[in-house]
């Protein structure tokens, strides 16, 4: 899911399968050169020459100070000359003299750049005193040749996650699965076989030379700090100051990141559920670990026997867990989980839990002259109105899957389906169930890169500061540990004692240290620490 970094609703299950770590349907250059000509690497020239031309950006709601602009990039690297994309970007130009930009990306995968900058452009504004802040939509993503799976979504969705028993079945499950996989390559155009980390990795270096900087400087959340570490491998000699928070495993395959992230999402369910047996009000009471039991039992009964809807669909227990899921992202939305949870318990009420969920996968296709949306040609931008709904998801998993080389066959995955139960269970009783089927969501699809899981190490780079939250329930604090060992001496780390996904907009302290080092190179000690935000 994209970091969090305001309080709003987001789409139903992305906030738990977008933490699960990887991308790419072939493309696999590792690291890439500018230069063409002599035999060796194909000539990317042209694409290098290019200049922003920027623009106030059309559409609704667009800031009066966010400006708009392209870059194009080859569709495949390997065969620059048989086609190319555009993709959108925005900035927001320095306040006073500037010294390049600084390059965003807010996680995912599958977040628009350009519309996160312009709902989230507070949290960036320190940057502009010495920066043009800059995003962009990935190739797939938001405006740029965005993907969709058309009506093979929801099949996916139902095969695996509507129920705490959607896996008694897996043969069954697996089916589905094709099937869905078989729509989405149906579905999202030629974009597809080259979407992914390594080949955005790329796209990134054009747009750094596009906007006229020798080096890139850049900020990742999540997903973005697996870019900005791809980055690194690909072009050391071109990373300028990178701050990468919430920092993604690099190594791990999708069972160990589901099993990783079922028991952070527990430990910060564990948290909320210490804060809230604090409030009187609490509706699970004032004794913690009774609520923990408490918990379960309302999945279980939930997934036993849904209650209805305002929609007229079933709310199951899978659903709540999706739902607590996703308000676990930031420590501001802990009120609003506690009023949903005693609404939900004393009324049996879903209106206020489902504003965690709303938006979900179960949307209908965008449609054109009442015929499904059937994804978009390789190429122009679209307008922002022809986004099709189901583009975060449908890139999401399409980037996750890429990313990844594991591809066991069927027999190898009912066999470790009983194994897997046991050890996602004991990660979490309540996240465990929910995790587990989105280890399944590659199957069917083409094997990823097994780049990023191989290459990206040892890096020769300037020093980057990595920054890992102690409560981060999608990103776990030991996975900054282990990304900075792999990328080496280069990495300098910060140990954000909070809680929620990422640290930047939620911890002064960690926002003050990221921005003295983007702006004036100032790093902290390797090691230091911000205290949570009660301490601050």
């Amino acid at each position: 899911m994209p970091a969090k970094l305001s309080a709003r609703p987001a789409i139903r299950r992305c906030a738990l399968v977008g933490t699960v770590g990887l991308a790419l349907l072939g493309a696999g250059l590792p690291a890439a050169t500018a230069q063409s000509g002599d035999g060796g690497e194909p000539d990317l020239s042209r694409f290098y020459r290019q200049k922003v031309t920027w623009s106030a950006c059309r559409g609704e709601g667009m800031p009066e100070d966010l400006q708009c602009g392209t870059v194009t990039v080859p569709l495949d690297y390997a065969r620059p000359g048989s086609g190319t994309l555009d993709l959108a970007l925005a900035r927001y130009r320095a306040t006073g003299r500037s010294r390049g930009s600084v390059l965003l990306n807010f996680g995912g995968p599958g977040g628009s750049g350009v519309s996160g900058l312009a709902t989230d452009s507070k949290d960036f504004m320190g940057l502009t005193n010495g920066y043009d802040v800059v995003s962009f939509d990935p190739r797939g993503v938001g405006r740029s040749s965005p993907v969709s799976c058309g009506e093979g979504q929801d099949g996916a969705w139902a095969a695996t996650g509507e129920s705490a028993d959607s896996l008694a079945d897996p043969k069954a499950v697996l089916r589905q699965l094709k099937k869905s996989a078989d729509a989405c390559a149906r579905h999202a155009g030629p974009v597809l076989p080259h979407i992914g980390t390594v080949n955005v990795s790329r796209d990134m270096d054009v747009i750094r030379q596009a906007l006229g900087d020798k080096k890139l400087n850049y900020l990742g959340f999540s997903y973005g700090t697996r870019l900005g570490a791809v980055y690194a491998a690909q072009f050391p000699d071109r990373v300028g100051r990178m701050a990468l928070d919430g920092v993604d495993t690099l190594t791990e395959p999708l069972s160990e990141q589901g099993a990783a992230g079922a028991a952070g999402q527990q430990v910060a369910l564990e948290d909320f559920l210490d804060w809230c047996a604090k409030d009187v009000a609490c509706p699970l009471g004032q004794d913690a670990r009774a609520a923990r039991e408490q918990i379960v039992q309302i999945v279980h009964s939930l997934d036993e026997d849904p209650v209805p809807t305002d929609f007229g669909d079933q709310f199951s227990g899978q659903d709540l867990v999706g739902a607590i899921g996703q308000a676990l992202y930031s420590k501001e939305f802990w009120p609003l989980l506690e009023r949903a949870l005693a609404q939900l318990v004393e009324d049996g009420e879903t209106r206020a839990i489902m504003g965690f969920v709303s938006g979900g996968y179960a949307l209908p296709i965008r449609q054109e002259n009442g015929k499904p949306h059937s994804g978009h040609k390789a190429g122009g931008l679209v307008d922002p109105a022809d986004v099709p709904l189901d583009n975060l998801p449908a890139a999401l998993m399409a980037i996750n899957c890429a990313d990844d080389p594991d591809r066991p066959a069927a027999a190898q995955v009912t066999k470790d389906l009983d194994r897997l139960r046991t050890e996602y269970d004991q990660a979490s009783a309540v996240f465990g169930e929910y995790r587990l089927s989105q280890v399944l969501m590659c199957y069917g699809r083409p094997k990823g890169t097994d780049y990023i899981r191989d290459d990206v190490k040892n890096v020769h780079t300037p020093k980057m500061l990595l920054v890992g939250t102690r409560g981060d329930p999608a990103t776990p604090y030991r996975w900054t540990l282990e990304t900075a060992k792999r990328l080496g001496p280069s990495a300098v780390v910060l140990d954000n004692r909070g809680e929620g996904h990422t640290g930047y907009a939620s911890s002064k302290c960690v926002h003050g240290k990221v921005d003295a080092f983007l702006l004036y190179g100032s790093l902290p000690a390797s090691g230091s620490s911000c205290g949570s935000e009660d301490d601050d």
